[in-house]
């Protein structure tokens, strides 16, 4: 099968049947960050990365009533409550199966999971960033500080947009991730943005990944 059409095929389908995909997707992101007194935000909800975390299933969800869009690949990331607009680059797995993240050297640059779903298709699309890099904060420093109800808004290639509405942020431990809870297909639209999180050691670098959960509420 020709590579363009192994790609057509996977966005028919699930693609999170392998999930050897991220199990401990924030390892691919940056080990070394700037020495920060304080570090970046964290969810208020996760004191730390082994905290019990609630199902985000549990407390109200966005109204699913929006039509899912074709699928298109994204240009852009923008998260007005913190600031972040940002270019998205096409960004598969390494050698280990880990989703990759941007160069560390770009701070405004996100990475939209290309084997997977689009922003604004039925399924859960995946995009990552940079927490900081070795000069100061990066393009998702501000993630754990979003809250239930913030919005996200992917521009697409084809000149959509999709609106998605925050209802979970959490922090989780890499060596604990619940990958199938954060990429499995809800059935809905929805985003995880994933950026480096939880404690940090220069020898270990950051403990955790913040999660951020979010659905699908409007398209223009």
């Amino acid at each position: 099968m020709r590579l363009d059409d192994l790609g057509q095929e996977k966005r028919r389908r699930s693609p999170w049947g392998a999930l050897a995909l991220v199990l401990l997707t924030g390892v691919a992101l940056l080990r070394n960050g700037a020495e920060a007194p304080l570090g970046p935000p964290q969810p208020a909800a996760a004191s730390t990365p082994d905290a019990q975390h609630r199902d985000p299933a549990a407390g109200a969800l966005p109204a699913a009533s929006v039509r899912p869009l074709p699928y298109a690949p994204p240009a852009r990331v923008r998260i007005p409550e913190i600031k972040v607009d940002a270019p998205l680059m096409d960004v598969g797995l390494d050698k280990k199966g880990w989703i990759e993240a941007p160069p560390p050297s770009d701070r405004n640059m996100a990475g939209w999971y290309q084997n997977g779903i689009a922003p604004g298709q039925s399924g859960t699309s995946v995009i990552v960033g940079h927490v900081d890099n070795e000069t100061g904060p990066a393009v998702f420093y501000g993630l754990g500080s979003l809250k239930k109800g913030d919005h996200i808004e992917t521009t697409r290639f084809d000149g959509r947009t999709a609106v998605f509405q925050i209802y979970d942020v959490e922090v989780f431990s890499k060596a604990g991730f619940p990958g199938v809870r954060v990429y499995a297909d809800t059935g809905y639209p929805e985003l995880r943005v994933l950026t480096c999180g939880g404690g940090y050691t220069k020898a270990t670098g950051y403990e955790g990944n913040v999660v951020v959960f979010a659905r699908l509420v409007a398209t223009r």
